[in-house]
């Protein structure tokens, strides 16, 4: 099963097993975020994608959706094949980092003189394993119970990240800085050599994945708060969990696109609080 969406104000896929919503915000004037999520046919596994197109490029709508696509085609693919997921989230990425850079425009059309562009990133939710990928700062949490077990799955490729982690200033010193959310690594002609991030987590319980773009986690970065959102009781679907945790961005401000995509771990749990 296949599902992709990108490029209107307001999008919802509801396919049972994930569920999505990607809404333009209050401020942008379109939808430059794209997801793509594909259940493997042999196996109950879901595999989603969230792409957010930087807004100073070219074409950054065209950049997510192209990149949501061929990535998560190229999962699929290889998980079908029987590629363990990490060499096929490898491949995926390969595979949309090569897709974007061939949108390069030639300079005489150039709108910003920037070629397309986007951030990346992925999961695949088997019944045991959750393994993510990315480029860029759109981001993959683990949300379990209690909230405070919750953790974010990736780092962002940004300044205020590096910084962090590097030891060099306070996550607050950091994020308050004028180059916090300036990005060290994208998808896009310009990017120069891609280096993937892959990770995999083996959950000790029942939780939810959650991928989503930076149009969210810039208002609730925690994630022990989006695990207090996500798993309250009064949620009977990860199509509500969606909505909710959209809501709350806009309700924040909605200075920027926001993309939600919820995945119950294991499948099966939908409605049931960890």
């Amino acid at each position: 099963m296949t599902s992709e969406l990108t490029g209107q104000d307001r999008v919802e896929l509801d396919l049972g097993a994930v569920a999505g919503v990607s809404d333009r915000g209050l401020r942008h004037h379109r939808n430059e975020d794209s997801m793509a999520v594909r259940r493997v046919t042999r196996s109950a596994e879901v595999i989603a994608v969230v792409c957010d197109g930087v807004s100073t490029s070219d074409n950054p709508d065209f950049a997510s959706r192209t990149a949501a696509t061929t990535a998560a085609d190229t999962l699929l693919e290889a998980r079908e094949s029987g590629a363990d997921p990490i060499t096929a989230t490898r491949h995926a990425i390969t595979a949309a980092a090569e897709a974007v850079s061939a949108l390069e425009h030639p300079k005489e059309e150039s709108e910003t003189g920037r070629p397309p562009a986007c951030t990346f990133v992925s999961a695949v939710v088997t019944d045991e394993t959750i393994t993510v990928g990315w480029v860029g700062d759109s981001r993959a949490y683990w949300l379990t119970a209690p909230p405070e077990k919750s953790a974010c799955m990736t780092l962002d490729d940004a300044w205020a990240a590096q910084m962090v982690a590097a030891g060099h200033l306070t996550e607050e010193e950091a994020h308050n800085h004028r180059m916090a959310h300036v990005l060290m690594a994208w998808l896009g002609a310009n990017a120069g050599k891609i280096e993937p991030h892959v990770a995999t987590f083996r959950p000790e319980g029942p939780g939810v994945v959650l991928v989503c773009s930076d149009g969210l986690w810039n208002y609730v970065p925690s994630a022990e708060e989006l695990a207090q959102i996500t798993l309250s009781d009064t949620l009977e679907s990860p199509m509500d969990a969606a909505r909710v945790l959209t809501q709350r961005a806009l309700d924040d401000g909605g200075r920027d696109n926001i993309t939600v995509v919820v995945v119950p771990f294991p499948q099966g749990h939908a409605g049931q609080r960890p």
